[in-house]
């Protein structure tokens, strides 16, 4: 057991009130595997998250704009500094997202509810990263910081 109760080598998210406070913190949300199609759920939670104040960077190798914004096809290729990577990816993909963002220098990545790779996240963990996992941004927002 840790300091804090938990086991080394299993993955926790942070408490309401801290990602409340670093959601508060945020301005800018890249959102990788954001569809175009308005029936998909990254594209309900990133007009929602836009409808909240937050700017939206799209990520989607095939898509030009969603939701009003130029869409690109990788963080890399993102022109703008980015506060927090949002991913709507199968967790299998997970692992080359937490590359990328940790070649990138991002500090925190929110990954969507019913997504889970604990070996990325705690890889993401320990390369500096803030890591939240398992969790609906925008029910968490909507719930916790509103």
């Amino acid at each position: 057991m840790t300091s804090n109760g938990s086991r080394p080598g299993k993955f926790e998210n942070p408490g309401p009130e801290e990602r409340c406070a670093l959601l508060k913190r945020v301005k800018t949300i890249a959102v990788v595997g954001l569809s175009p199609n308005p029936a998909r759920p990254s594209y309900g939670v990133a007009k929602a998250m836009q409808g909240f104040g937050y700017t939206i960077v799209p990520v989607h190798p095939g898509a030009k704009t969603v939701l009003g914004a130029k869409a690109y096809p990788r963080l890399a290729d993102i022109p703008v500094p980015v506060d927090l990577v949002n991913v709507f990816r199968r967790a299998e993909h997970i692992d080359a997202v937490v590359g990328e963002c940790l070649s990138l220098g991002h500090k925190l990545i929110w990954i969507q509810e019913d997504i889970v790779n604990e070996p990325a996240a705690l890889r993401a963990q320990a390369g500096g990263m803030t890591v939240v996992m398992n969790r609906c941004i925008y029910r968490d927002y909507a719930q916790y910081c509103r």
